[in-house]
């Protein structure tokens, strides 16, 4: 499957998103956004699509909940030190480092380069941690959606500016540029500056010609989940790169992102701009397809809804990061090792696995996640310096388990559980059919990030 695309081995796909879940040991992601990301690359990898990613390392790990002394929550943010991350710093052939500029209101930012492997692609990082940069440059990626709506404009712009600039010095020019959500959009401006230099024709003439060229994928299901930036905020930072590099007013490039670009009042929305960028567009199921079409029916007021023209790829996983060992021996012993890797896998052989042999992987898995969370409990009752001598009576691999680890937004609805509280009561206190709840998520103190949801790697009984 590594010859799958061979024939199309000169087209370069850019895949630009504000997160990556590769692995743990690479905490630069916060969910459901930077698992897909992660996996669409990994599987690209196996496939041989090629494939490019684009992202922000961050000077902290996404927010990790924990307990003080007291039983009360708690918010900790690890420190990414990039000397024991799986990244390496991108160097020019003379052997300095590459630095990208940006110009900011009254200074200059330079972004710091790094680079990921991820099977047989490149993914490339970019903060803004360097020695030449202000203090508070150097903390704009301190955080994965961390800090103010400024911070998090900025951030935008090392992503999306930053990030296009970052392929045209490495000599990479992408045939198609994926936008995964709208925070990576201000990509589709920069793809349009760059199409003006090179062929000397005006804003309008780049954006008809490059727009053709641009994906975007939408995963928010409500439109308050969108990054929208005030209009004084958007001038602040943006005048200077839309007279002096793209030549248009800063009225004309706001109105880009607004429903109606006559109302200077309406803030600039980034997935107006992503959409206005991009020839596709399409949600992560049929349907959040349909949802998206509602949702964007207002920048297509003549089209029925209907045939706005938004659809849908439901997501994936890439199955060989997320089965467990018991199961992957299992599947591979059933139905062979390149069972997941066609196009239409030969499954036929899980009908001739016994109910003994399901129900044996089921009780595996489940005594593994029981010692973990035993194990867990211990660590944190031990770093508050409390003997964790009856952790071994915590929960019982017999026993029915209910499992809820997602993030703790109000649309995934973690209180569902609460709806009725007397069935509840029944179900738990039933001691001929007991069972017991392992929930992980949670949310820090502060609202990090309008209308998108937290993590977190807590656990409760």
């Amino acid at each position: 499957m590594q010859k799958a695309y061979s024939a199309h081995e000169d087209i370069v796909v850019a895949y630009f998103s504000m997160e990556f879940m590769l692995s743990e040991a690479l905490p630069i992601y916060s969910g459901g956004l930077g698992q897909v990301a992660g996996d669409q690359m990994k599987a690209a990898s196996d496939l041989g699509v090629p494939v490019v990613g684009v992202g922000l390392v961050y000077g902290q790990g996404y927010f990790r909940l924990d307990s003080n002394s007291d039983g009360q929550q708690q918010v900790l943010y690890p420190v990414n030190d990039p000397g024991q991350l799986p990244i390496r710093p991108l160097r020019q052939p003379n052997g300095e480092w590459l630095r990208i500029p940006i110009q900011l209101p009254a200074s200059k930012m330079w972004l710091r380069c790094w680079e990921v492997t991820v099977g047989r692609l490149k993914l490339f990082l970019l903060d803004t941690d360097d020695f030449a940069n202000t203090a508070a440059q150097r903390g704009i990626c301190s955080q994965l959606y961390g800090g103010d709506s400024e911070t998090r404009l900025k951030q935008e712009i090392v992503l999306g500016i930053g990030g296009w600039r970052l392929l045209r010095a490495l000599g990479i020019v992408p045939d198609v540029c994926h936008l995964n959500e709208g925070h990576a959009a201000f990509a589709v401006l920069e793809r349009v500056r760059c199409y003006m230099e090179d062929h000397k024709v005006s804003f309008a003439v780049a954006m008809t010609v490059t727009r053709g060229g641009n994906l975007f994928t939408t995963h928010t299901a409500v439109p308050a989940g969108f990054d929208r930036f005030a209009p004084e905020l958007m001038e602040r930072y943006l005048t200077h790169y839309a007279r002096e590099e793209l030549g248009v007013d800063m009225d004309d490039l706001l109105a880009l992102g607004r429903e109606n670009p006559r109302d200077q009042s309406e803030p600039f929305n980034m997935a107006y701009l992503a959409v206005r960028g991009s020839t596709h567009v399409n949600g992560v199921s049929k349907l959040h397809g349909q949802v998206s079409r509602e949702i964007f029916q207002s920048l297509y007021p003549r089209w029925p809804q209907s045939e706005v023209p938004i659809g849908s790829v439901t997501n994936g996983v890439h199955v060989p990061s997320w089965d467990s060992e018991g199961a992957d021996d299992l599947w591979t012993e059933t139905c062979g090792l390149e069972r997941w890797h066609g196009e239409e896998p030969d499954v036929s052989r899980v009908r001739q696995l016994t109910d003994s042999q399901v129900w044996n992987m089921r009780v595996s898995g489940r005594t593994s996640l029981i010692d973990s969370a035993r194990q867990r409990y211990a660590r944190q009752l031990a770093s508050h310096g409390i003997a964790a001598t009856d952790v071994i009576d915590l929960f019982s691999p017999e026993t029915l388990t209910i499992g809820f680890a997602r993030r703790f937004a109000t649309y995934k609805r973690p209180n569902l559980l609460l709806n009725d509280p007397e069935r509840l009561v029944r179900l738990l206190s039933n001691q001929d059919h007991p069972i017991q709840l392992i929930l992980a998520g949670g949310k820090p103190t502060h609202k990090t990030c309008p209308g998108k949801s937290w993590s977190s790697n807590g656990m409760t009984s």
